[in-house]
């Protein structure tokens, strides 16, 4: 048994926490995520608020954990699924893509538990002196939406700075990852890319595939022209992003370029012209398995890595 700070917190088995994925954290998965003693979250996205709170009785049905929403701040609808997320007394808001300062006192009052992602260590002082219940320090390893430091120099240098209980994210897909985010300081993690690839995921079945093919795991950054980079999987759509901005096209021209395209990548299959965001740690995915499975394997790993120290009795 691996328990944390976290686990008290969320009221779970694990420390082990499911990002807010666009259209992939739906009732299934989130709910498969909450029965297998981890923390689902619902990703509310740039969804209508009846879709969100559709969303919500649909995972209440499935699981009898506690489950989250993953908001994404600059959704044109978020003023609308706030107001779901307090008419539902759902308790926790993890909060993505943006300032969430001026939304935490309001959440507070109403109760809710309030955990922000962060990329930067200005944002983390800042979301921890406003009240956050923990914090979601993310590297530039994770597929989605970035900032520009990596896991390693980001985790330790914010768990050394506040003292919320801080959960690592950015390129963990397995038990090592989960074993080196808690050397870092962290107190648990949070995975989005290695629940695409499980048998409770949404994500379309040619998607699925692709960790079959060695060929094709290869991670590229685009967006940095628009101050919001993003990590995903190099195809026909990214190098066509990629030459649009070495054009100097502008941000509403990539911004139009890339509507849709995250839906017509992970939900319809379209594998050239889609927008495939993942993580740098893809290559590591080597099959689509149950989630229990999944996090049952980590959790092995884990606390195989725990004795490490038996392998080293002869000193280094």
């Amino acid at each position: 048994m691996l328990k944390t700070d976290i686990c008290d917190l969320f009221g779970i088995e694990y420390p082990i926490i499911q990002g807010g994925m666009a259209h992939l954290a739906t009732a299934e998965l989130v709910s498969a995520v909450c029965n297998s003693g981890g923390f689902g979250l619902i990703a509310a996205a740039n969804y209508e608020a009846e879709w969100l709170r559709n969303q919500i009785h649909s995972t209440r049905t499935l699981t009898n954990g506690p489950f989250g929403v993953n908001l994404f701040l600059p959704s044109q609808f978020l003023k609308q699924q706030i107001d779901v997320i307090l008419e539902e007394n759902i308790p926790f808001v993890v909060t993505g893509a943006g300032n969430p300062v001026k939304y935490i006192s309001g959440f507070k009052e109403a109760g809710l538990r309030i955990v922000p992602v962060v990329a930067n260590l200005e944002m983390a002082l800042k979301v921890a002196l406003c009240g956050a219940d923990a914090l979601i320090a993310e590297g530039m390893e994770a597929g989605g939406h970035i900032g520009n430091e990596t896991i390693f120099s980001l985790v330790p240098k914010i768990v050394d700075s506040v003292k919320i209980p801080v959960i690592a994210a950015g390129g963990i897909v397995d038990g090592r990852g989960l074993a080196a985010a808690l050397a870092l300081g962290a107190k648990g993690i949070q995975m989005g890319t290695r629940f695409i690839f499980c048998d409770e995921s949404p994500a379309h079945p040619a998607l699925k595939k692709i960790i079959l093919n060695s060929s094709i795991k290869e991670t590229v950054i685009i967006g940095n022209s628009t101050g919001r980079p993003i990590r995903c999987l190099r195809n026909q759509f990214a190098s066509e992003y990629l030459a649009l901005e070495k054009a100097g096209a502008s941000r509403a021209e990539l911004e139009n370029f890339t509507r849709g395209r995250l839906y017509a990548g992970v939900i319809e299959g379209n594998l050239d012209e889609g927008l495939l965001m993942m993580g740098g740690s893809i290559g590591l995915i080597k099959e689509v398995k149950p989630v229990k499975e999944i996090l049952a394997d980590i959790l092995n790993q884990t606390q195989n890595i725990k004795h490490i120290s038996l392998i080293c009795d002869g000193g280094i």
